[in-house]
C-alpha cells in the first residue's frame, strides 16, 4: 500500500476545465486568459483568433485523419510540454465530427457510418481524453453547445444545454473534468460570462472553488479560502 497526505495538495494544480457555447461566442479566445505558456491543438482550425499572442504555440492537426493525428499527439506531446503550463484542446465537438467522417469514408458505402462506429467512438474518445488528462499540465477544453432531453429525479423532462458530444462519451467526459461551464454573451453589453453552477436547464459544475458564475476573463482566477492562521 502506498499512501500520501492530501494536506498540501492544491485542487487547482493541473486543473481540467471545459467550456461550451454556440459557435462564434469566444471559446477559443478564452485561451488568452490562461496564465503561463500554452500549446493549442486546433481540432477545428480556429486558432487564428489568437494571432499576436507570444505565449501560445499551435500544434498542427489534420482533420482528415484524426485517428492517426491523435495517436501522434499522445506519443509526442509528453516530450513537447517542457516549459509549458497549459494544453488547449480546441473543440472536441469538431473532433467528434471529423472522426465519424473518417470512419464513414472507410465504411462499405464510403459515406455512412456503421453500427460499430458508435461504440468504437465511445471507447476511443475515453482512452484519448484519459491520456491527455494524465499529462502534467493544466488542460482547457472547448466544445460547441447542444440541447438535449434531461429527466430530473422527479420524472420531469427538460431541455438541457450541455457540450455537443454523443451522450455515451459526454457524461464520462464531464465526470472526469473539474469545471464545466456554459459560456454566454450578453447582447446588450457585449460582455461574456460563464455559468459554473448547473440546474435542470444547464449542465455546469465547479469543484475547484465556490463561484457559481464569473466573467470570462476571471475563469482561471481561482478563489482561495484563508487558512486558520490568516
Amino acid at each position: 500500500m502506498s499512501l500520501h497526505s492530501m494536506k498540501d495538495v492544491s485542487k487547482t494544480d493541473n486543473f481540467r476545465v471545459a467550456i461550451y457555447s454556440k459557435p462564434g461566442t469566444g471559446k477559443t479566445s478564452a485561451s488568452k486568459y490562461l496564465k503561463g505558456k500554452s500549446i493549442i491543438v486546433p481540432f477545428d482550425h480556429s486558432e487564428k483568433v489568437l494571432s499576436g499572442l507570444d505565449n501560445i504555440e499551435s500544434e498542427t492537426f489534420d482533420k482528415s485523419i484524426p485517428t492517426d493525428e491523435l495517436a501522434r499527439l499522445i506519443t509526442e506531446l509528453p516530450n513537447e510540454l517542457n516549459g509549458f503550463d497549459n494544453l488547449i484542446l480546441d473543440n472536441v465537438s469538431s473532433l467528434e465530427k471529423s472522426w465519424f467522417i473518417e470512419q464513414g469514408r472507410s465504411s462499405k458505402s464510403g459515406v455512412r457510418n456503421e453500427l460499430q462506429d458508435y461504440s468504437g467512438w465511445t471507447n476511443f474518445f475515453i482512452r484519448v481524453i484519459d491520456s491527455f488528462y494524465k499529462l502534467p499540465v493544466n488542460i482547457f477544453i472547448t466544445a460547441w453547445e447542444s440541447q438535449n432531453d434531461f429527466t430530473s429525479m422527479t420524472g420531469q423532462t427538460f431541455d438541457q444545454y450541455s457540450p455537443m458530444l454523443r451522450s455515451s462519451v459526454r457524461d464520462t467526459f464531464m465526470g472526469l473534468t473539474d469545471v464545466v461551464g456554459r459560456l454566454m454573451l450578453n447582447p446588450d453589453t457585449g460582455k461574456r460570462g460563464v455559468i459554473l453552477e448547473g440546474n435542470d436547464g444547464i449542465y455546469a459544475k465547479n469543484r475547484l472553488d465556490d463561484r457559481k458564475a464569473c466573467a470570462i476573463e476571471d475563469l482561471f482566477k481561482w478563489e482561495t479560502k484563508p487558512t486558520d492562521a490568516e
